[in-house]
């Protein structure tokens, strides 16, 4: 979220950075309701300050004229809170803004390849899609996913399932013990101030599950990303300057509704309402944003080496970050059956975007400032096994195990 101050002082350079998101918002709207609230509140303080100075008179004729003003001020409370619900109708809805070197445009056309990583195979055989891969093995059923949950979903089974779980054993331990994330094991569900703390709501709330309680002002929802309830660990604490960076990772269940979505990638894992990933959070000082992303997008590109699957790294342009991000690159895998590359890490830094819904600051010295937040996939779970299973097959329809992840499998080699 912005400050209305800085918006106040700046409006034309909002405009401008407000229009590079491809977000239409009418900045002399809020600026105009900002300018009404702030001279009711001066009218509402300069009553209240009447009032406290006829309090501390004995004359009786001043109580008549007190109540009066009583019912002033109450008056002009009541315009203060639906001023207050109309400028935050509008505020809420402003994205972060793009950084100077993030490219400009509307979508995906103009995100930005930065490099490459990794040979691409060339088999001898036309490959399979893993969920050709998947059924001849009989591991992989999105037909009892359907009787039993809907579409979008899928169960794995025997030695595909365990090679899911190894997957995220291996991205944890790595995380954990290489780069020094403190593994956390958290709710998978939300408040309704956790998801606004985030950006989630109130913009995106089609494209969440929302869990229905007989209390309908306690509202909660599955989480859309473990990068949801891991930030909000923060949310109105005051951490001090010693206590930075923070860094966290865990391996969740991630729900949504891919509101948006219909039509696209409906065979396949690769667009399920249910899926797993490995989520990173760093806190830390706002000047180091850029920095931590840096450290962030090298974590997640260690895996992917790891596992020798060729990648590319995207810079996202302005109209197709997110919300909540300031800028963004993209880890995306190759999928030999597309003959393309997929996202596999959204790696962003929001800078004090989401510190600001959270009230989230930090102490150095005598001066606080609001924290700054990064969060990326470590990787997505269910993507790399996609991209393990396509990127390994061989031409009798075996998936070869990485090396790094035997361990994990009891040493077997194939699936």
């Amino acid at each position: 979220m912005h400050s209305i101050k800085a918006i106040r002082e700046n409006p034309d350079f909002f405009k401008k950075k407000i229009e590079e998101r491809n977000t239409k918002l009418n900045i002399d709207d809020l600026l105009t309701l900002d300018k009404k609230n702030r001279e009711i509140t001066q009218k509402k303080e300069k009553l209240e300050q009447e009032k406290k100075i006829i309090s501390k008179s004995k004359n009786e004729d001043q109580f008549k004229k007190s109540k009066e003003i009583s019912k002033e001020i109450k008056i002009l409370e009541n315009e203060l809170e639906k001023l207050k619900k109309n400028i935050n109708k509008i505020l809420y809805f402003i994205p972060n803004l793009a950084l100077d070197d993030v490219p400009i445009g509307e979508d995906e056309k103009s995100n930005k390849e930065i490099n490459k990583y990794g040979n691409i195979s060339n088999f001898k055989f036309k490959p399979k899609s893993h969920f050709e891969i998947g059924k001849n093995l009989n591991l992989m059923d999105f037909d009892i996913a359907a009787k039993t949950s809907g579409s979008r979903f899928v169960f794995l089974k025997g030695n595909l399932a365990k090679l899911e779980r190894a997957i995220s054993d291996f991205m944890l331990d790595t995380h954990t013990k290489k780069f020094g994330y403190m593994e956390i094991s958290p709710p998978l569900i939300a408040s309704e101030n956790a998801m606004f703390g985030t950006g989630q709501l109130p913009k995106f709330e089609n494209d969440q599950f929302e869990i229905k309680f007989n209390d309908e002002t306690n509202r909660k929802f599955l989480i859309p990303t473990a990068e949801v309830i891991l930030t909000n660990m923060i949310r109105e604490k005051q951490l001090k300057k010693e206590e930075l960076p923070l860094r966290l990772v865990a391996s969740t269940a991630c729900f949504r509704k891919e509101a948006g979505s219909y039509g696209k990638d409906t065979k396949g894992m690769l667009r399920q309402h249910q899926f797993y990933k490995v989520e990173l959070v760093s806190i830390v000082e706002p000047d180091m944003c850029e920095k931590e992303l840096s450290r962030m997008i090298s974590c997640a590109e260690h895996i992917l080496k790891e596992l020798k699957l060729p990648y590319r790294t995207v810079m996202l342009c302005s109209g197709d970050m997110g919300f909540s991000a300031q800028k963004t690159i993209d880890l995306e895998v190759w999928i030999p059956s597309e003959n393309t590359y997929r996202e596999i890490s959204s790696c962003s830094t929001c800078g004090q975007f989401q510190s600001r819904r959270m009230k989230a600051k930090f102490k150095n010295k005598n001066q606080t400032d609001f924290l700054g937040t990064l969060n990326g996939s470590g990787l997505a779970i269910g993507r790399t096994l996609i991209a393990i299973m396509e990127n390994y097959q061989d031409s009798e329809g075996r998936v070869v195990i990485p090396d790094v992840l035997r361990p994990y499998m009891n040493n077997i080699d194939k699936i």
